[in-house]
């Protein structure tokens, strides 16, 4: 997610710099490939969980964001339903070690089935933009200064989606595998979901997961085209960002959308 957003200034530009950097190499990534995916039917979301996440403060604080970043707090929008000359989008999200850290040294998050619609001002419908259980990423500098990274710790999982690890000054910030064309005069609401849960590492050995502290949300950027790359912050930026929550050892869904309260209560996006 780079260094997102902190706070409008020359830190949150910094953050679109390195958006574009992670979605160039994303889509040059040599990585294995992974296993068929497999279709999910447990669909832990609803429309309180998905107000709260842009109504209610992070259950947690991540490690290594400033708070003078503008998210380091609180859920927030970005540039909303307003893309002005962009034309594309990109869902993602990011995964944090807590602010006073992770004792668990047998745990994983496993994450899968990212996903983004757009709600349209001409038929006033849901469309589905992005859908895919596998997700990319990587893993950059908790504060993203100066766009440092470094491989990212992934597991495939049998289900074809991944599983992951953060810490020691590295979050795992991750997307969808490509962007997607959207009509910027069109735009009534962005909804980014994804759905993660703790695992084990390594079966032989202690669970551990009741110990975890691993911290997750999501959000979604515009983009000029399909193929712009980054530009001094004037072929990017972001959508808006959601609740930090902490990842549980059950399914649960985190959430980022451009609507009201009020709004999402008149017009819900799909849940499934």
């Amino acid at each position: 997610m780079k260094a997102h957003f902190v706070n409008r200034d020359l830190a949150g530009y910094l953050v679109y710099f390195i958006m574009g950097v992670s979605l160039v190499s994303c889509v040059n990534s040599t990585s294995s490939p992974a296993p068929a995916s497999t279709i999910t039917t447990d669909i832990p979301n609803s429309v309180e969980i998905i107000i709260n996440d842009m109504k209610l403060p992070h259950e947690g604080r991540p490690h290594g964001v400033p708070t003078s970043y503008d998210w380091a707090l609180l859920p927030r929008l970005g540039m909303g339903n307003n893309p002005g000359t962009f034309q594309a989008m990109v869902a993602w999200g990011q995964v944090f070690e807590d602010l006073n850290g992770n004792p668990a040294a047998n745990t994983r998050v496993q994450i899968r089935d990212i996903k983004a619609y757009m709600l349209s001002k001409g038929d006033n419908q849901w469309h589905l933009l992005q859908s895919s259980h596998l997700v990319e990423g990587g893993a950059f500098r908790e504060d993203f200064v100066d766009d440092i990274s470094q491989p990212a710790d992934i597991r495939y999982e049998e289900d074809g989606s991944i599983s992951v690890t953060a810490g020691g000054g590295y979050n795992f910030h991750f997307w969808t595998p490509a962007r997607i064309i959207i009509d910027p005069n069109d735009i009534a609401g962005i909804f980014t979901t994804v759905q993660a849960r703790l695992v084990i590492n390594n079966p032989s050995q202690a669970d551990d997961r009741s110990q975890a502290r691993y911290l997750l949300d999501m959000g979604g950027d515009y983009w000029l085209d399909l193929s712009a790359q980054w530009d001094n912050w004037e072929t990017n930026g972001d959508i808006g960002i959601g609740r930090f929550k902490y990842v549980t050892t059950e399914w649960q869904s985190f959430n980022m959308i451009t609507l009201s309260e009020e709004e999402i209560r008149q017009n819900p996006p799909p849940l499934e």
